[in-house]
């Protein structure tokens, strides 16, 4: 099977207790696609700019992510410049230069259409819209927000939310689109009151919850003594559970949680190091290992 991904690939310059970085790959859009790559097919839609280097198309086709749909415009590609400090949980945003993002109007080519999952990376909502009336009848259709849509574009993002199957977002997110001050009430607020028929809420170091018709699915994060760059952590975590998804062809509750656990294994492997540069030296039979070792660890 294959995902048809819509987000952002960007350069982003990191700066953590273990050192800084400049214009390294990032974006919602590479990060999803290289943990998803593991598990089945991608289709990746994004606009870069002239400034894209070649070694960073290498790599994704390397990988085998489709990039019929990856818009080179006249400008410079997304640019994002963070901090992290103390525990690193939240990045300090210094600089966000959407340079050809700004004017991203996602255009799917034909092939991508007919595919059967769908996966709407953090951008406008009424652009994940545009792009959902585009596609012809995916049998899963998922999506990530963050609170400035939330807040900018509510409106555009509730009539959405009843068109998705699975919606990932974070806690502080899922609290605020709720109005709820409680987590595990606000996902189930999102759930029963907005539409979507999971909502994923990933929470760092403290694991994922799982909110479907079932009931409630926790997990917790895989344990890690070092964590040198978040930066696209919860990406990577949403490119592991739909993958993995994609890969099962089914959404019964024992798909859903042993995506929720592949997809805390591939974050994990990515906050190890800056950028994808994890990611990009891992093995499948890391990515086994670890998912083995996870479930011996939270075995009773």
């Amino acid at each position: 099977m294959s995902i048809v991904v819509v987000g952002s690939v960007a350069y982003d310059s990191v700066e953590t207790p273990y050192g800084t970085r400049e214009r390294i790959l990032g974006g919602s859009a590479t990060y999803f696609s290289t943990s998803a790559s593991n598990f089945t097919g991608v289709r990746l839609v994004a606009v870069v700019g002239r400034d894209f280097n070649e070694e960073d198309r290498n790599f994704l086709q390397g990988r085998g992510v489709g990039l019929e749909g990856l818009v080179v415009e006249e400008g410079e590609t997304f640019h994002w410049k963070g901090r992290y400090e103390g525990d690193m949980n939240e990045a300090q945003t210094l600089d966000t230069r959407l340079n050809v993002f700004e004017r991203f109007s996602p255009q799917l080519p034909q092939a991508y259409r007919s595919l059967p999952t769908l996966f709407l990376a953090n951008i406008d909502p009424e652009l994940q819209l545009q792009v959902l009336d585009q596609m012809e009848r995916p049998q899963l259709t998922a999506m990530d927000t963050m609170n400035f849509w939330i807040e900018g574009k509510r409106d555009a993002l509730l009539k959405l939310l009843p068109k998705i199957d699975v919606l990932l977002i974070n806690d502080a997110e899922a609290r605020s689109l709720a109005g709820e001050s409680n987590t595990v009430r606000a996902a189930r607020v999102i759930r029963e009151q907005m539409g979507p028929k999971r909502v994923v809420v990933k929470r760092g170091e403290f694991g994922v919850m799982v909110c479907s018709p079932d009931g409630f699915f926790v997990a917790p994060a895989f344990p890690l003594e070092t964590v040198v760059d978040p930066t696209g952590a919860g990406d990577t975590f949403a490119g592991g559970f739909i993958g993995s998804l994609d890969r099962d062809g089914t959404l019964d509750e024992a798909s859903i949680r042993r995506a929720a656990v592949y997809g805390t294994v591939m974050a994990s492997f990515t906050v190890e190091d800056f950028s994808l540069d994890r990611l990009k030296r891992l093995e499948r039979s890391e990515i086994e290992g670890r998912y083995e070792a996870y479930l011996a660890a939270t075995r009773i």
